[in-house]
This record gives structure tokens, sequence and C-alpha cells, in this order.
């Protein structure tokens, strides 16, 4: 009697490491975790930027109290991102607020000594040639020294983004949503899922790089004179 042998080919090959059906049947939730991703990021971005904005004012106000400023927000920038997440969850809950504070604390040793050292680079000549005119010391700051500032305040700003984007991956431990939380999913569950983690990793490298770009691009508009100097 002949006896044909049955390969283990079949048995061995498990599912492919990505499912595009996957990505259809959870397409509503895909978009859901990028959005929060994105509101997460541009509030800790917004607040960080209002919050550092101030304290580069009071800093290049009273330089003295700069390397104080700039210690604490060292110091504050240092915390594991977990932690800073648990510390504030039995005061505000598994909320927006929550994952935005902690965020927001992140961005401020980064925007704050870019915004500080964008102003000390505006030439001593402006300076003269605007009070010549009558430019008062708040007028000068606001309307000559940060605009002139731009360039190295972006670029401060695009480390900052990056960064945040990056960390709000870490929220979805606490349960606060993004697209850490198919990260999170793909590992947790009883036989890893590679889509969900390959998807939650893509999509925050995708939108690092277009926040970037964006932000470039935005400094191109709005400081044109950049790219002249950098010719040079």
């Amino acid at each position: 009697m002949h006896v044909t042998a049955v390969t283990p080919l079949a048995a061995e090959s498990g599912p492919p490491i990505f499912q595009w059906r996957w990505v259809d049947r959870n397409a509503d939730a895909i978009v859901q975790r990028f959005v929060e991703h994105i509101s997460l990021t541009g509030a800790a971005l917004g607040v960080g930027l209002v919050v550092s904005v101030g304290l580069a004012v009071l800093s290049l106000r009273y330089r003295w109290s700069y390397p104080v400023i700039l210690g604490t927000a060292g110091a504050l920038y240092v915390i594991p991102s977990l932690g800073a997440f648990a510390v504030l969850v039995p005061f505000f809950g598994l909320t927006f607020l929550t994952a935005m504070i902690p965020l927001a604390t992140y961005t401020l040793l980064i925007l704050v000594r870019n915004i500080v050292t964008g102003v000390d680079q505006v030439p001593n000549e402006v300076r003269e040639a605007a009070v010549g005119m009558g430019y008062t010391r708040g007028r000068l700051l606001w309307q000559i020294e940060l605009p002139l500032a731009l360039p190295v305040v972006i670029a401060g700003l695009r480390v900052a983004a990056v960064t945040t984007i990056g960390l709000v991956t870490v929220t979805s431990m606490l349960g606060l949503g993004g697209l850490g939380y198919f990260i999170r999913a793909g590992i947790q569950t009883a036989t890893p899922n590679p889509t969900e983690i390959i998807v939650g990793m893509a999509l925050s490298v995708v939108l690092a790089v277009a926040v970037d770009l964006v932000l470039w691009l935005g400094e191109r508009v709005l400081a044109p004179w950049s790219r002249k100097v950098r010719a040079r």
C-alpha cells in the first residue's frame, strides 16, 4: 500500500504579520485613536507654548530667574512619564486633563530655552535702531525681538512636537487613548496581534513626520529671511 506523506507546511504557517482585513474592520477605531492622538498633542503643545512664552518673557525681564526657571523645567522633564500620569490620576481621574498636564510640562524645557536663545541672538544694532525709533521695551520684545527669534522658536517647537507625539503613546497605559492603544492591545492579547502594533507605531511615525514637515513649512512662510541667512 502506498502512503502519501503529509507535509506540515500548512500547520506551521501562521497568520500573516500584517492583515489588511483587520485594518478594514477597525477603520473607525483607527480614525478615533488618531484624532485623540492629534488632540492630546495639539493641546499639550498649545498650553506648553503659552506657558513657555510667559516664562521666557519673565526670564528676559529678570535675568536672575532664568537659571531657576530652566532648572525647574529640567527637573520636571526628567520625571518618568508613567509616574507623572499616575500621580495626577487620583486628582483628575482618567481624563484628557490628566494626560495633557504632564505632556505640556515636558515641552517647557525645550521651548523656554529656545525662545530665550532666539531673542538673545537678535543683533544689538537692530535693538538700538528700534529704540532710536521710539520703541518701548515691551513693544521692542513683541514686535521686533520675538518675530526675529521665530526660526529658533519653531525649531524648538518641532523638537517638542515630535517628543510629545512619542509620549502620547504612553498615555494608553492608563487607558487615555491615542495610537498607543493599539500597541498596548496588540501586546496584551492572549495571542499578540502584530497588525495592531504595526498600525499604532506606523501612524505615530507618520504623524510625527507630518507635524514636523508642517512646522518646517510654517517657518519658511513666517520667517522667509531665515533662508537667506542660512544661504550666506
